[in-house]
């Protein structure tokens, strides 16, 4: 099956292209001989009844640093006509900008298959998605309120304070078990972002890995063990961390087949979810999930054709 698909995401001048899944997912595309097109999320326009946006045939990508990719002409693409499939791919924050696109795309729907669903995106934001699940959360809470994070780290000792949405590990903070800084931490979250924020128990098992388990269309497709860098307690790999391959523990086997239902029901079929110490969930990204080159490497697996194929089943009914 020959796909038109088009790569909402951001410049690709800057990408890594050593560990990008969204150009992981355009090298697999093109390998394929899929028509494949870039647009930035900022160049939607709805006028009539229809959304378009300005775009480029991406004639060739390849891993070869500072000659990655190569444009055609730009060209006006109706995004409800002219393409099979949207990827949703642009990178967080997740703000009105942001929501914003899933707006626009939802008026898509009926024509062309948006991948992951922007309106299971909107409605799914990580941190706010994985509440669902409390029965394989670490103890947690959403707040602003300062007296309840008070008693939250009086209860359970060290927390992590972490943006509700934020992404790549960015702003997350430790408090030990004295609570020195907590006063000040909770203020300076509170000027900063209009919503609450995640507060949880620190886990120190996180010292053994912050697993990344990918799963498509609701299935498993791999995972990759990610450790702390040195003098870091995140493992994220965008803040030093450094991966590993993992198998399942009987839990995160567990905690996947409670999920697939969910995520297949709500179109998600790119989801990334991140499990401490084998056992416990702290966040199902649904944005724009990662992961999926490291895994590759290590499994010697070809998770991007499990998500085109993913996607061209659903296209195919």
């Amino acid at each position: 099956m020959t796909l038109r698909a088009a790569v909402q995401m951001d410049p690709m001048d800057n990408i890594n292209i050593g560990g990008d899944s969204s150009f992981h997912l355009m090298l697999k595309a093109l390998e394929r001989g899929y028509d494949l097109y870039h647009y930035d999320v900022r160049g939607l326009t709805w006028e009539a009844g229809r959304l378009t946006t300005k775009a480029h045939h991406v004639v060739e990508a390849k891993r070869e640093a500072g000659d990655h990719y190569r444009f055609g002409d730009s060209l006006t693409l109706d995004l409800g006509r002219d393409v099979d499939v949207v990827l949703m791919r642009q990178d967080p924050p997740f703000d009105l900008g942001y929501l914003t696109g899933t707006w626009l795309l939802e008026r898509i729907a009926g024509e062309t298959l948006v991948v992951n669903d922007p309106v299971s995106v909107r409605n799914a934001p990580e941190k706010i998605f994985v509440l669902d699940f409390p029965e394989y959360m670490p103890p947690t809470m959403v707040t602003r309120d300062l007296g309840a994070v008070k008693d939250f780290q009086a209860r359970h000792g060290a927390i992590v304070i972490k943006p509700l949405h934020g992404n790549g590990g960015k702003a997350v903070f430790r408090i030990d078990a004295d609570g020195g800084n907590l006063g000040a931490l909770v203020e300076l979250f509170g000027q900063v972002w209009p919503e609450p924020f995640m507060v949880q128990q620190f886990l120190p098992s996180v010292a053994q890995g912050d697993k990344r388990i990918v799963l498509v269309d609701g299935e498993v497709a791999g995972a990759i063990n990610r450790k702390p860098g040195e003098g870091e307690f995140r493992s994220n790999l965008a803040v030093g961390g450094y991966a590993e391959a993992a198998d399942l523990t009987a839990r995160e086997q567990e905690i996947c087949a409670a999920l697939g239902p969910a995520l297949r029901e709500r179109g998600l079929i790119f989801v990334g979810i991140d499990v401490i110490g084998g056992e416990w969930l702290t966040e199902i990204n649904v944005t724009s999930p990662t992961g999926i080159v490291a895994i590759d490497r290590f499994n010697n697996s070809d998770t991007a054709g499990m998500i085109w194929d993913a996607i061209a089943r659903r296209i195919g009914g």
